[in-house]
């Protein structure tokens, strides 16, 4: 380990009992600017999100972070325990760039699809938040759980409950964040599937369906999206009866 990480990160352990074992960023309490220049979470956030729309999730480290916001490892550390709580504020700070619908439209479908079409077009936007682990940290930042209120107040406006509306909510999470990761990371030149359409029509007599359906080469993202969206909706709609 970096001999300043080390040093750092003994006295993060020396900062008392009072949050200690607590994992996750949210459950903890902002700690104040200790009489330094102003550093500010909101500042830290911002410089984090423009470090990973510009140079991507492998560049971002507490270092790195320190020097675009030119301060030292030190004061960064006073704000932020580690670079697992940088990214929690980060996503968070995406889910608050979109104001959540003030009035609630009288079809709750309507505005699940406003919603998750809102929400893929603020992953499309970084990105590298499409692309993080779903489960490795629940997300529990307040925009974040303003738009998950929003969601699920519409499901069971819709006759969802329970197990069946957590199902549903899961099922449009992986969705939005499945379709844009592969949009953001599966990046085919024209001439890639041109030679993979090719291929599969080389093999048709194996993957009949697979060449007939223009698997490789179709990159419509957008109907793509929107026809998997109805999908689910009408599977939603034929389990509610409404």
């Amino acid at each position: 380990m970096d001999p300043e990480v080390d040093v750092i990160a003994g006295k993060e352990r020396m900062r008392g009992q009072a949050g200690a074992g607590i994992g996750n960023v949210w459950l903890r309490s902002p700690r104040g600017n200790k009489g330094e220049p102003p550093l500010t979470r909101e500042r830290i956030v911002q410089a984090a999100v423009a470090l990973l729309d510009e140079e991507g999730m492998d560049r971002l480290t507490m270092r790195h972070l320190a020097e675009r916001l030119q301060v030292g490892a030190t004061t960064l550390y006073w704000h932020v325990a580690t670079k697992a709580d940088v990214i929690d504020l980060a996503v968070d700070a995406i889910f608050g760039e979109t104001s959540l619908p003030d009035q609630r439209a009288e079809n709750p479908r309507d505005d699940i699809v406003v919603l998750v079409n809102t929400w893929r077009q603020a992953m499309l936007r970084h990105p590298w938040a499409a692309t993080l682990p779903a489960r490795q940290r629940p997300l529990m930042g307040p925009n974040f759980l303003a738009w998950m209120e929003f969601l699920q107040s519409g499901l069971a406006r819709a006759g969802l409950t329970d197990k069946r509306l957590n199902a549903a909510t899961w099922a449009l999470y992986n969705h939005v964040m499945g379709a844009t990761a592969t949009q953001s990371s599966l990046q085919l030149s024209a001439e890639e599937a041109r030679l993979g359409q090719e291929y599969l029509e080389s093999r048709r007599d194996q993957y009949p369906t697979v060449a007939a359906n223009n698997y490789i080469s179709d990159v419509d993202w957008d109907t793509s999206f929107t026809v998997g969206l109805e999908l689910l909706l009408d599977g939603i709609e034929a389990q509610t009866g409404t």
